[in-house]
């Protein structure tokens, strides 16, 4: 089991400024809003357009109007400043508090982060997120598995429909290996950034990707499995009782794929 160590609390700005008490008031009470989480590396983004997509998208669904890609990158190229950092754990939440036209936006900056390339075990439990297609902030159900999982001694938890299909991992996108192809769950659940991105990149490291229905009870016909999520890409050894083999070569042409997709300047 993997134990992320303690981190110091973010920089926080809302709307270009240091986040005051005022304003740190909205994300305590008025939490209904979405976000994205991205890894930035000398000022560049991995897949920063389809964050921008996410986040307009989202925010019309929610809003009923969208939000400004150059609006946000300008937010996040402040918030950088202001931490005096170009490379950092980034999230963007979008909220609309009460009364409000506009869309308050928080930028948060922590360090750097990289997922633990270590096989992570994956305790199935019986949850799908609602609407889950967008990225919310303050997922009660997705916290307390995750949690839950760890205190039985899993690294996340992987969350299943009633019929027992396979929809996702609480924090991450899971994909699984049958030999031939990588293995997308087709059900509900967030497209991720890295998933997004490996969808577009792995046919060109001659990896074929396909979405199909996985079950709890079919995933012992595949060969090997890896999550995938904002921090990057790792193995997965076992769901529950099920063993999976580690398979290095794949992991490694995964990763080159990924490593492949280009960064763009925020």
């Amino acid at each position: 089991m993997t134990t992320p160590a303690p981190q110091p609390p973010p920089y926080v700005e809302f709307n270009g400024h240091a986040a005051t008490e005022a304003d740190l008031r909205i994300p305590a009470f008025s939490g209904f809003g979405h976000f994205t989480a991205m890894q930035v590396r000398d000022g560049r983004v991995r897949g920063l357009t389809l964050h921008l997509n996410r986040l307009a998208a989202a925010n019309r669904e929610l809003f009923g109007h969208g939000l400004d890609g150059d609006r946000v990158r300008g937010l996040i190229r402040h918030a950088l400043a202001g931490a005096e950092t170009q490379d950092a754990s980034t999230r963007v939440y979008a909220f609309l508090p009460p009364g409000d036209t506009e869309t308050t936006v928080m930028v948060t900056v922590r360090e750097p982060a990289r997922k633990s390339p270590a096989p992570h075990s994956l305790m199935s439990v019986p949850y799908v997120r609602t609407v889950p297609h967008i990225k919310r902030p303050g997922e009660f159900g997705q916290t307390y598995y995750g949690r839950l999982a760890e205190r039985s001694g899993f690294d996340e938890a992987l969350l299943t429909a009633p019929d027992g299909a396979v929809t996702e991992g609480a924090i991450t996108n899971i994909a699984f290996w049958d030999g031939t192809s990588v293995v997308w769950p087709a059900a509900p659940s967030l497209l991720g950034i890295t998933m997004a991105l490996l969808e577009q990149e792995l046919p060109g490291a001659g990896l074929t990707s396909v979405r199909r229905p996985v079950t709890l009870d079919g995933i012992g016909a595949f060969r090997s499995a890896f999550l995938t999520n904002s921090q990057g890409i790792a193995p997965v050894r076992r769901i529950d009782d099920t063993e999976f083999t580690v398979d290095e070569e794949l992991m490694k042409r995964v990763g080159l794929a990924y490593e492949g997709a280009p960064r763009d300047t925020v």
